[in-house]
């Protein structure tokens, strides 16, 4: 049975869509398109009734958070080594995995999305103008705590890397902004080389098919 992957095209659902590529298993990538509130329809709400993006459905088992959704994919396919094979390298992974969905994540949201922590346009202003500030702030950290070469949880790519790669792009997008490759050398670094695979690339292009066909 094919495995589905619900996404939307830029969303942080980017990072299993790579991971997927990497894995080289069959899967049918469904578009939840968010201009059209797709993800909060009757349809995708019994998919994902927390209305985001990754949902990964394998037959009748579905899994969200992109951390699990992650770990899922590096199973299905354990030749390809997309997990640590060791005790330290693999806490490393789930760090970063947790610290990514827990923390930089919530962080850009802040600005992205003020409008679930506050009411009213002031309110949201305060809270996108703190969220600016704690943002870059995390993003520093994140540079901080990447090593000065290889991979972000030891010698080998892992679902970390591609993880690590999706907020590495939003950190240079319209919403931040930064100046990646000047301000976060270690993290352009490692995006560049996920970037350079064939499996992200696979990706990169079909989401950029589907926002132009939209």
């Amino acid at each position: 049975m094919t495995i589905k992957l619900f996404y939307s095209p830029g969303a942080c659902s980017l990072a299993p869509h790579i991971a997927l590529e990497e894995a080289g298993v069959p899967f049918e990538p469904v578009r939840v398109d968010f201009s059209k509130t797709q993800q909060r329809s009757p349809d995708y709400l019994r998919i994902n009734p927390k209305g985001r993006v990754p949902a990964l459905a394998d037959g009748d088992f579905i899994v969200t958070e992109n951390p699990a959704v992650l770990r899922y994919i590096a199973t299905l396919a354990p030749e390809k080594k997309l997990w640590p094979d060791n005790a330290r390298d693999e806490a490393r992974c789930m760090e970063w995995m947790a610290w990514i969905s827990s923390g930089v994540h919530v962080s850009y949201a802040h600005i992205r999305r003020a409008e679930r922590y506050a009411t009213g346009e002031e309110a949201i202003a305060n809270v996108q103008a703190k969220g600016r500030e704690t943002t870059r702030d995390v993003w520093q950290a994140v540079e901080a705590k990447l090593p000065a070469e290889g991979w972000s949880s030891g010698d080998r790519y892992s679902v970390a890397d591609a993880y690590l790669y999706v907020f590495w792009a939003w950190g240079g997008g319209q919403v931040l902004g930064y100046d990646m490759t000047k301000d976060f050398p270690k993290w352009s670094a490692l995006a560049k080389r996920v970037a350079d695979r064939p499996a992200t690339q696979r990706a990169l292009e079909r989401e950029k098919a589907v926002m132009q066909a939209a």
